[in-house]
C-alpha cells in the first residue's frame, strides 16, 4: 500500500510499564469526541480506528460528533472530562488554527490536552473545472501574475485549513488573487463547476469522484509528495512554488493529567490499529495515509502548526473571532 508509514512501538515514550490505572483501563466504553459532522474524512477516520481499537481494548470505542464553532465545543467537552482515558479528542490542523483564529478560547490546545498519537494525513488539492483553460498550476499562477487581483480561488469557510492554504499560496508564491469563501464543499463545488470561481483549494477526498468523473481537474496537490490516489498529479512544490507543503491531519489526545500508563496504553493501541492491514486499507480508500506517532512527535506537530497558521492569519488580516 503506497505511502503508508507507521512508526513502530519501540519508539521512546511507548515503553512505559503498565500501572494499576493502565491495567484497569478501559473500565467502560471509550468516547472519541469529533469536532466535525458525520460523513467527512475526520469522522470516517475516527470510526475506522475506533472500531479496531474497540476490538483490541475489549470495550466499545464510540464516536461522538460535536461539530461547530471551529472545534470549540468538542475541545471544551474533552478538556472538562475526567482524565481517566475514557474521553478522547480527535485533534486536527483545525485545532492548531483555532489557537490563532479565536481571540479567546476556554481551553489551551497544549496545556489542557495530553497528546496520544497522530492517526493519518490527507491531501489538499488545487482544482479547476473541466472547461478551464489552465492545464497546469504553473499556467494558472502565470495568469494570476499577469492579471493581479482578477483571479478568483474558492475555498470553504474563512479560517479553514483550505482557506488558509490559499492565503499561504498567495504569500509564498508572490501572487495577488481573490480568495472567495463558501459555506461548505457542496457550495464550493457548485461555484467551481458553474464558473463562479476560476479554481479552488479543497481536501482531495470529497473531490475525487468529480476528478475521476471528469467534472473537475486537479492541477496540483499541496503536500510534499504526489497523492496515492492521483500519482500523475504533481505537487505545488514541483509546479513552481519551492518548499510549499500543506496537508491535513488527524490525531488523538486525552485530557491533561491522564495517567502516563493510560496514555502509553492508548498510544500502543493506536499503533496496533493503524498497523492492521484492514485498517490501513480502509483509510487509504478515503485517501488517508495512516501514520502513527509518539506523543512527543504529536506535540511538536501541534506546536509547529500553531505557529505557522497564526502567522498566515496575521498576514491575511483575518479578524480574530
Amino acid at each position: 500500500m503506497r505511502g503508508r508509514r507507521v512508526f513502530i512501538l519501540g519508539l521512546p515514550g511507548l515503553a512505559l510499564p503498565f500501572t494499576a490505572a493502565s491495567q484497569a483501563h478501559p473500565a467502560k466504553p471509550v468516547r472519541i469526541v469529533v469536532p466535525f459532522g458525520a460523513g467527512g474524512v475526520a469522522d470516517l477516520t475516527a470510526r475506522i480506528v475506533a472500531q479496531k481499537m474497540g476490538q483490541q481494548l475489549g470495550q466499545p470505542v464510540v464516536v461522538d460528533n460535536r461539530p461547530g464553532a471551529g472545534g470549540v465545543v468538542a475541545g471544551e467537552t474533552v478538556a472538562r472530562a475526567a482524565p481517566d482515558g475514557h474521553t478522547l479528542l480527535l485533534m486536527s490542523n483545525a485545532t492548531a488554527v483555532s489557537a490563532g483564529l479565536f481571540a479567546k478560547l476556554s481551553f489551551d490546545a497544549r496545556r489542557d490536552f495530553a497528546p496520544v498519537s497522530t492517526l493519518g494525513f490527507f491531501d489538499l488539492a488545487l482544482l479547476v473545472p473541466a472547461a478551464s483553460p489552465f492545464r497546469t498550476a504553473a499556467e494558472l499562477m502565470a495568469r494570476a501574475r499577469a492579471n493581479p487581483g482578477r483571479l478568483n480561488v474558492g475555498t470553504i469557510n474563512v479560517g479553514s485549513t483550505q482557506n488558509l492554504a490559499a492565503e499561504l499560496l498567495k504569500t509564498q508564491a508572490g501572487l495577488d488573487f481573490q480568495v472567495v469563501p463558501f459555506n461548505g464543499t457542496p457550495a464550493l463545488l457548485n461555484a467551481l463547476r458553474g464558473g463562479q470561481v476560476d479554481a479552488c483549494v479543497e481536501i482531495l477526498a470529497p473531490m475525487l469522484g468529480q476528478v475521476r468523473g471528469g467534472a473537475v481537474r486537479a492541477l496540483a496537490v499541496l503536500g510534499e509528495r504526489s497523492a496515492p490516489a492521483l500519482p500523475q498529479v504533481p505537487t505545488l512544490a514541483e509546479s513552481g512554488v519551492p518548499g510549499f507543503k500543506v496537508a491535513s491531519w488527524n490525531a488523538l489526545a486525552a485530557p491533561a493529567r491522564t495517567p502516563p500508563g493510560v496514555l502509553a496504553r492508548l498510544t500502543r493501541e493506536v499503533h496496533a490499529a493503524l498497523d492492521a492491514p484492514e485498517v490501513a486499507g480502509r483509510l487509504e480508500e478515503i485517501n488517508v495515509t495512516p501514520r502513527a506517532s509518539t506523543p512527543q512527535q504529536l506535540a511538536s506537530l501541534l506546536d509547529s502548526e500553531m505557529r505557522r497558521w497564526a502567522e498566515v492569519i496575521t498576514r491575511a488580516r483575518i479578524p480574530r473571532q
